[in-house]
């Protein structure tokens, strides 16, 4: 049975750290926003967590307004 508590501190152990977590009536059950050192850290834990078919997730990074305009101006 999926437990919330063990899965938020396997998760915090390989490196993600859980800023938020929503439930909400959509396609989709529960919404987690977490912070990472990078992509390829969040990539991993999904990965890890899809092949144990503890979750189907789906990515969305984030960049902070400010960085993303201060990027795309070069």
């Amino acid at each position: 049975m999926f437990c919330q508590g063990e899965v938020n501190q396997e998760i915090e152990a390989m490196g993600l750290k859980i800023l938020a977590q929503y439930a909400v009536l959509s396609p989709y059950d529960f919404i987690n926003i977490v912070e990472a050192p990078d992509n390829e850290t969040v990539a991993r834990v999904s990965l890890e967590l899809t092949a144990r078919d503890i979750a189907k997730i789906m990515t969305l990074p984030a960049i902070p307004i400010e960085e993303f305009i201060r990027r795309i101006k070069g």
